[in-house]
């Protein structure tokens, strides 16, 4: 396995990061929300990275994984400045962004900060703006009292906890109404039997990005998750896809 390192953000915080060099555009996988790069979608990624000679990016954002840092600290703004801070560290001038679930939502914001290097996304089950469709108004009146909610977490045995600074900070962050200014191509990898994230959301966002080259792939079968042999082929699939349209 490619060996943990740190970088030190502006904070003094230190970022966990594997970073493997190869071929640009350079693959950044965005883990979703209390994920981290251990997870298996990240490592196939990266595994497959490797053995193409590509370049790729696996990170933990702080407050998360092996990075410093508090979650309940945590924000998409924030995490978005410190993946671009780390890809200017890395002098990465093409990128290629996976993002997952809450990832999914982080690569937009990652994309428009990037600008051109920005060069391609993909989306395994997007969760743009989950701060709107994603709770209840009583929650919602909760949050912005700024409360914590929690809510029973199917993936563990800890309750998955909603901070207030994440909440208000998302409510400014969406994006499906706003639109997205990207151009380049855009695969979405969706589950019809997501408990998660409606797989219409994936639709919605087709619809919100400005790119002309957007591809929704539904999985009748699939859950949030997507972390099935034949899921992660798919999403592999469609890495190879996008190489062969690489300049």
């Amino acid at each position: 396995m490619t060996d943990l390192s740190r970088f030190t953000l502006p904070s003094g915080q230190q970022m966990a990061y594997r970073f493997t060099a190869g071929r640009a555009p350079a693959i950044v996988f965005l883990p979703g929300y209390k994920s981290d790069m251990s997870g298996g979608k990240a490592q196939a990624v990266l595994q497959w990275a490797q053995d193409r000679g590509r370049a790729c990016l696996l990170l933990d954002y702080t407050g998360c994984g092996q990075s410093d840092g508090n979650f309940a600290d945590g924000s998409l703004s924030q995490w978005r400045d410190e993946v671009v801070a780390l890809v200017d560290h890395l002098g990465l001038d093409a990128v290629q962004i996976v993002g997952s679930s809450m990832g999914g939502w982080l690569m937009l914001l990652v994309a428009e900060a990037l600008g051109g290097r920005a060069k391609a996304l993909v989306g395994i089950a997007p969760a743009p703006d989950f701060t709107e469709w994603g709770f209840s108004q009583s929650q919602r009146i909760a949050l912005a009292a700024g409360q914590t909610i929690l809510e029973d977490n199917p993936y563990g045995t800890e309750p998955t906890p909603t901070h207030a600074l994440f909440w208000s900070d998302g409510e400014r962050n969406k994006r499906l109404k706003a639109g997205v200014a990207f151009d380049g191509p855009v695969r979405l990898l969706h589950g019809q039997n997501d408990a998660d994230v409606p797989w219409d959301v994936s639709l919605r966002l087709a619809s919100a990005l400005r790119s002309a080259d957007v591809q929704v792939h539904l999985i009748k079968d699939g859950d949030h998750r997507l972390s099935r042999d034949s899921d992660i082929a798919l999403l592999l699939r469609e890495l190879a896809n996008l190489e062969a349209l690489a300049p």
